[in-house]
């Protein structure tokens, strides 16, 4: 893999020419069409640390015919046998935990206490999946005029095409992977451009798992629009899911009604954290850290908008400064480093656009707020105070180290903005009453609510939103349904 000199040094030099940079089809590495790559940059510093295979539409097809190919031995697997793998590739995740880590890091910028912490996460899905493969199950019913029995059985939905954002490398693909291997479906997966070496290790590590060739199958390129609408508008493709943002979601779901494919979607998202003035400030202080800063806030259960109740909204305020305010910044392999660079040039520039566009609407800035000098993408942790509704903040997702404080009056006029969005992912509530929590997560119009907590997202639970955050679930026992289709015998007798 060409690295660019002088760029990675000692252990992370190792870990990146550990990665194959080709794509990976039919359980084979091989070179794009034309031997055609692009860069792989380290955003903490803005140089290309690899260089990786940049499919053409042809290649694209050939991951495709590959999925077909392996698609009915793969469905006839006996499931303890699929479990059997995704448990073993589990378990060399986490074997692998620090390497995987500090390869995100290189390619995503997180710090690698965020990295490990992902790569636990991501690992749980396959865990988690390896034991649903063997709880697929049917009924059996008798029909009311008792003349005939009743039976339903689930199968593979057939070849999927998974698009996996940038922001979580290895968790995103593992939560659509592990499900669709449990089930007996093949796949081709497109990881995002910015991010493609962690997708490509995994790879790696799934065939030493003991994944048979032609059932995943990995193609990287820069041209995702080309080369993955002939997969989607393709009559061999069953199932589209992609997770990203809403208005590439909305394109994605008008190719897929050419074919009527399975879709799953889970889409942008705008989360409110609300804290009323009952709340426990301490809790809800540490749950923002949580539900703002993991992964630098680029993330789509990030809190977006902090409605805090007016009582005690100056005091929450002065506190989460505080907080944010005092992580250190820096290049996230480095030790004691806290914050990360955001992974490209114009992510950071829309972030410095919704602060500023805030400030001049009214916004204090309580800490934070200016574009750091040096190399990379680096945007400080940043609290605004006395956020007015008009400003961008409210209603787009920042996707990044930013916290705007909103104040509210009333249970009724912090649920009414909450739910003034198109958005319906997550939200976030703190609350010491249980009625007014419950009158609050039944009045959310969102797909999940942490009530008293900054942290939703759990392998053995639903993931997906509402409205224009998507539909679909991912985890959780219902998670595995999104690969499969019911199929209903009648038997006379």
């Amino acid at each position: 893999m060409p690295v660019n000199g002088g760029v990675l040094q000692g252990r992370e030099s190792e870990v990146v020419a550990g990665v194959h940079p080709q794509l990976f089809i039919g359980g084979k590495w091989r070179d794009a069409e034309g031997q055609k790559t692009f860069a792989v940059e380290d955003p903490s510093t803005g140089e290309t640390i690899a260089h990786v295979a940049d499919a053409s539409v042809a290649d694209g097809r050939a991951a495709l015919d590959a999925a077909v190919e392996a698609q009915s031995d793969w469905a006839r697997t006996p499931p303890r046998e699929r479990g059997e793998i995704l448990r073993k590739a589990f378990e060399l995740i986490t074997a692998r935990a620090d390497d995987l880590a500090l390869l995100m890091t290189l390619e995503m910028g997180k710090p690698l206490s965020e990295s490990k912490a992902e790569i636990a996460y991501g690992a749980e899905f396959f865990r988690w999946f390896s034991e649903e493969a063997v709880r697929i199950n049917g009924r059996y019913a008798v029909a009311p005029n008792g003349a005939t029995r009743l039976l339903t059985l689930k199968q593979p939905v057939g070849p999927c095409l998974m698009i996996t954002p940038w922001n979580f490398p290895l968790a995103m693909g593992t939560r659509k992977i592990g499900p669709a291997i449990a089930a007996g479906c093949t796949m081709v997966v497109k990881p995002a451009g910015l991010t493609p070496l962690t997708m490509l290790a995994l790879a790696d590590l799934l065939t030493e798992a003991g994944l048979p060739e032609g059932v995943l199958n990995v193609v990287t390129t820069s041209s995702t629009g080309e080369v993955m609408e002939p997969l989607i508008r393709d009559p061999r493709l069953r199932k589209l899911t992609f997770t990203g943002s809403t208005p590439v979601g909305r394109k994605l779901i008008e190719q897929s009604a050419e074919g009527i494919l399975r879709v799953s979607m889970e889409l942008g998202g705008n989360a409110p954290f609300l804290v009323f003035e009952d709340a426990d400030l301490d809790k809800a202080v540490d749950g923002a850290m949580l539900a703002k800063m993991r992964n630098v806030g680029e993330a789509c259960t990030a809190a977006n908008r902090f409605l805090v109740h007016e009582s005690v909204a100056d005091e929450f305020g002065r506190r989460l400064a505080e907080r944010m305010g005092a992580m250190s910044i820096g290049r996230g392999s480095e030790d004691g480093v806290e914050v990360g660079p955001l992974v490209e040039g114009k992510a950071r520039d829309k972030v410095a656009e919704l602060v500023s566009d805030a400030v001049e609407t009214g916004a204090t800035v309580l800490t934070g707020g200016e574009v750091p000098d040096g190399p990379g993408y680096f945007y400080p942790p940043t609290v605004l105070a006395g956020v007015s509704p008009d400003a961008q903040v409210f209603r787009e997702e920042i996707f990044g180290p930013v916290a705007p404080v909103f104040t509210f009056s009333s249970d009724e006029e912090a649920i009414r903005m909450a739910n003034d969005t198109e958005y319906g992912l997550v939200a976030y509530a703190f609350t010491e009453s249980l009625a007014r929590a419950v009158r609050v997560y039944e009045g959310l119009e969102t797909g999940m609510v942490g009530i008293n907590q900054g942290v939703v997202s759990n392998p053995a639970a639903p993931f997906g939103g509402v409205k224009a955050s998507g539909f679909g679930r991912e985890g959780g026992a219902e998670g595995i349904d999104e690969y499969l289709e019911v199929k209903y015998v009648g038997l006379a007798l």
